[in-house]
């Protein structure tokens, strides 16, 4: 049976003083036995961890309840899924401008999210064709074109971005493709998608939901129903398929934030 538990969890909140964070978070990780990325930025926080269950439960236990965050992650959602190895060679705390770039410091989640849409709610959209209120339902994939190529809901949208940072402007691009219609952006785990319909909301365009908890939530939920092929991760498994097991299951490069 896998024994190495893989976390994903992000969360937009004011950090303040960095470099005390990253020290106490790295010396935390370190003590559990974690590898890993850990982004800290001003706007939050963006984490992928693997270890033991002992010490993924510790090390979250710090991270909700403990001094450092002083008890403001104390609800934040993580995704979990299991592997046979660590799938990251080492562990890294890092601070950054963004903890997912977009350079567009206006949006900004912390202050309110656009709409969301659970799993379940959106699977019997796509079943239907149509959401509760009769509009065709489109889905927008918010990844880079390498991850999209690994899987994607059947009929997305993918306008082929290299990097999050041109999202923008394939949005004012592609406006009228979205008119007219509910438009749910996604992505792995709710962290772009989150940017991506706030920025469509401010931009103008009607009925834009994110999916709540991105495609990974997605799968544990719903099974994939409607999703064809798998989704990438940022780490040595480099994709998992619907039932999150990994595609490979041996270390690679460490996550690096796109």
């Amino acid at each position: 049976m896998p024994a190495v538990v893989n976390i994903a969890a992000y969360r937009f909140l004011t950090l303040d003083d960095l470099p005390a964070l990253q020290a106490a978070a790295r010396d935390r990780a370190l003590a559990c036995g974690l590898k890993g990325t850990v982004l800290l930025a001003q706007e939050g926080i963006n984490l992928f961890l693997a270890g033991t269950r002992q010490g993924i439960d510790a090390w979250l236990d710090w991270l909700r309840h403990g001094p450092a965050f002083g008890g403001r992650l104390a609800g934040i959602e993580v995704k979990e899924s299991l592997s046979a190895q660590v799938p990251f060679r080492k562990l890294l705390v890092k601070i950054k401008r963004e903890i997912i770039r977009m350079d567009h410091p206006a949006i900004r989640p912390e202050a309110g999210r656009a709409p969301a849409v659970e799993a379940r709610t959106l699977a019997r959209w796509l079943r239907q064709g149509r959401d509760d209120e009769g509009r065709e339902v489109v889905m927008l994939d918010t990844r880079n074109a390498f991850e999209v190529d690994h899987g994607t809901f059947r009929g997305a949208i993918d306008w082929r971005i290299s990097r999050f940072t041109q999202f923008p402007a394939a949005v004012q691009a592609n406006r009228d493709q979205l008119a007219g219609k509910t438009v749910v952006s996604f992505c792995t785990g709710g962290i772009r998608c989150e940017k991506a319909a706030i920025y469509m909301e401010q931009a103008g365009i009607e009925h834009i939901y994110q999916l709540e908890g991105g495609i990974l939530k997605y799968f544990e939920e719903t099974g994939g129903e409607g999703y064809d092929g798998a989704c990438f991760v940022f780490d040595g498994r480099e994709s998992l398929d619907p039932a999150l097991k990994p595609r490979l299951d041996g270390p690679d490069e460490p996550f690096q934030a796109a």
